[in-house]
C-alpha cells in the first residue's frame, strides 16, 4: 500500500475524519520509523475484519486525581490510548496517576503513545495485553500476549528517551507484513529467553488483576517529573544511540 492511500482507505471503512487522522498518522509514523510491520500493513489487517465498530467512542468511567478507568465501548484500542493521552496531556497530574484501560486493542506501537506524553513534559509508563500468541520457552499451548512495555523520560532539551520492547522474538505485525512466520512468535532472547517469558507472564497478570473485564486491557501510569535526569545520562552516554533517539 502506498502512504498516499492511507487515508482514503480508512475512510472508506467508514471512521470519523478525526479518526482517520488518528489511525493514519500512528500508521505512517510507524513507517517513517523502520516498523512497517506496525505500519500500512495493518490497515489491510482492518479491512479484513468481520465486525469493524466505526462509531464506537472510547468513555472515560472513572476520572480521580490519581485514578481513572477507561473503556473502549467498541472503539479501536488505537482510538482508546489517543484519548487517554489527550486527556493526560489536557490535565497533567499533580501526583503520579494509575489509568486502566478495558476492551483496549489492537493498540499498536505502545512506545508512540508514551513519546507523545513524554513531549508533552510527562513520565509514563505503559503496557498493554494482546491475544495469547507465547508460549513457554520450553514448547507448549501460547499462554499470554506479546505484551509490549514502554516508558519514556521527558527531556529539557526536547530529546526524551522511549524505550519500547516486545517480549515476543517477533511480533504479530511482523507476521501480518510477511516478515515473520507464526511459529517464530516465542519469547525472545534464545538461551534466556525465561527472562522474555516471565515479563510476558508478569505484565499479563498485572493486567488482568487490574482490569477484570473479558478482553485485552491497557495499564498506563503517568506522572509529572520531579527530576530532569535524561541530559546528564546523554552527557554520561557519550554520544552513544539511547532508545527512541530518532
Amino acid at each position: 500500500m502506498r502512504p498516499e492511500e492511507a487515508r482514503p482507505r480508512l475512510a472508506a471503512l467508514g471512521f470519523r475524519d478525526e479518526d482517520v487522522e488518528t489511525l493514519a498518522a500512528h500508521f505512517l509514523d510507524a513507517e517513517a520509523h523502520g516498523q512497517p510491520s506496525h505500519g500500512l500493513a495493518r490497515i489491510e489487517w482492518l479491512e479484513s475484519w468481520e465486525a469493524l465498530d466505526t462509531g464506537a467512542r472510547p468513555q472515560r468511567v472513572v476520572a480521580e486525581p490519581g485514578y481513572e478507568r477507561w473503556d473502549g465501548a467498541g472503539a479501536l484500542g488505537y482510538l482508546t490510548l489517543a484519548a487517554v493521552v489527550a486527556t493526560q496531556l489536557a490535565a497533567p497530574p499533580a501526583q503520579p496517576r494509575l489509568v486502566v484501560c478495558s476492551h483496549t486493542f489492537p493498540t499498536g506501537t505502545l512506545g508512540y503513545w508514551a513519546r507523545q506524553l513524554a513531549e508533552g513534559g510527562l513520565v509514563a509508563l505503559l503496557t498493554a495485553t494482546s491475544p495469547r500468541r507465547l508460549p513457554p520457552p520450553g514448547g507448549g499451548k501460547p499462554l499470554t500476549g506479546t505484551n509490549p512495555l514502554a516508558v519514556a523520560i521527558p527531556s529539557s532539551d526536547g530529546r526524551p528517551v522511549v524505550s519500547d520492547v516486545s517480549m515476543g522474538a517477533v511480533t504479530h505485525g511482523d507476521v501480518l507484513a510477511g516478515r515473520a512466520r507464526p511459529e517464530e512468535l516465542v519469547p525472545f532472547g534464545g538461551p534466556q529467553a525465561h527472562k522474555a517469558f516471565a515479563l510476558a507472564v508478569g505484565l499479563q497478570l498485572f493486567v488482568d488483576a487490574l482490569d477484570p473485564e473479558d478482553g485485552f486491557g491497557a495499564v498506563l501510569l503517568v506522572a509529572s517529573p520531579e527530576a530532569d535526569p535524561v541530559p546528564a545520562f546523554r552527557d554520561l552516554a557519550a554520544g552513544a544511540r539511547l532508545p527512541g533517539d530518532r
